[in-house]
């Protein structure tokens, strides 16, 4: 009974001896997390690893002579602050956004590059059958189209009216419907397919197999029409966009099925959601890319009637995106410094 009061003469005794020095240090922390280190005159400064060295020898020094648990938390937290202000690194947040455009995003794609052309090829595929199904016999259009996009672009439409789907003013329920069912198809496919990635992968490839049969239906129709270069060059101007992000987030869905399907030492789980957190930066990549997608069909679509100009931008967003997710980073300093 007679040691509680020498411990707590002790923890007092402790307090008035150091006290001092924590409580500079936590107002030094408390302003640098509230703005920049500007806000630290030149003195300060110099103070604030001091205060810090000062910290760490109170909190080594309560830990051996166990001391009263609050004042070891106290420390333990004003340590661990200190030490993120001193040695962290401070980004704000425009430094990370631009690091999430300059290494982030491009870095993760190309992680994905055996995953994305797996699910590029079942695209592919999805379109040739499809392409092959309806040229064979136009009967199988309805079947691989909505009854509510038919109407006017299907197999029995004329020449002339079908070139005026692509190239006439959009009217309420003109082909423009059907470019917005395209996007929408696109994107709903795209989340879903990251979404359903866990199930072992497998919806993610039947969903992207499945987004290339209305492409190729609807190609083989206007290809009948001897209009098969303008539906292209019409679909360019944001399907290279458009498609290009959908196939990334398959390749992410797949990413995570795969890690839950061959976990390796790992549980399922673990490797599920790490295979989620390197993917991530890839399938925020992919949201951009479907909202500029969605603002090209919106509006390039309409104002761009040039086939040859609709090809051009088609082809240029997807020199860009090719060049910008797996263009080697290092040989890009090196031209820069050569030149």
């Amino acid at each position: 009974m007679a040691e509680a009061p020498a411990l707590a003469y002790s923890t007092a005794a402790f307090r008035r001896e150091r006290e001092a020095d924590w409580t500079a240090f936590e107002g030094l922390v408390d302003r640098l997390e509230r703005g920049s280190i500007k806000r630290l005159s030149d003195d300060e400064l110099l103070a604030l690893p001091r205060y810090y060295r000062a910290t760490l020898s109170s909190l080594s020094i309560a830990r051996a002579t166990s001391l009263d648990v609050a004042l070891i938390d106290y420390l333990e937290s004003l340590s661990v602050r200190g030490y993120f202000l001193i040695y962290g690194v401070r980004e704000t947040r425009m430094a990370r956004l631009g690091h999430f455009f300059r290494v982030g995003w491009p870095s993760a794609v190309r992680s994905l590059w055996k995953e994305t052309l797996l699910v590029a090829a079942l695209v592919a595929l999805g379109a040739v059958i499809s392409y092959n199904l309806v040229m064979g016999d136009p009967s199988w259009y309805a079947a691989l189209i909505p009854d509510m996009f038919n109407d006017g672009r299907g197999p029995d439409a004329s020449v002339a009216a079908l070139r005026e789907t692509i190239y006439g003013v959009p009217e309420e329920g003109g082909f423009h419907i059907f470019a917005t069912f395209l996007f929408t198809h696109n994107s709903q496919v795209s989340i879903s397919a990251y979404a359903l990635g866990f199930a072992f992968g497998v919806p993610t490839l039947l969903l992207e197999f499945n987004q290339g049969i209305p492409l190729g239906a609807m190609f083989a129709v206007f290809h009948k029409a001897g209009l098969g270069l303008d539906f292209a060059a019409w679909l360019s101007i944001h399907g290279t966009t458009e498609l290009f992000a959908a196939i990334l987030a398959g390749a992410c869905g797949l990413r995570i099925g795969t890690g839950f399907a061959f976990p390796g030492p790992r549980s399922r789980m673990s490797a599920a959601a790490d295979a989620g957190k390197s993917s991530g930066a890839a399938m925020l990549g992919v949201i951009i890319m479907l909202i500029l997608a969605g603002l090209l069909e919106g509006f390039a679509r309409q104002l761009v009637q040039s086939m040859a100009m609709r090809f051009a931008i088609g082809g240029t967003l997807l020199t860009f995106w090719l060049t910008y997710f797996y263009l080697p980073r290092r040989a890009m300093r090196s031209a820069r410094l050569d030149a």
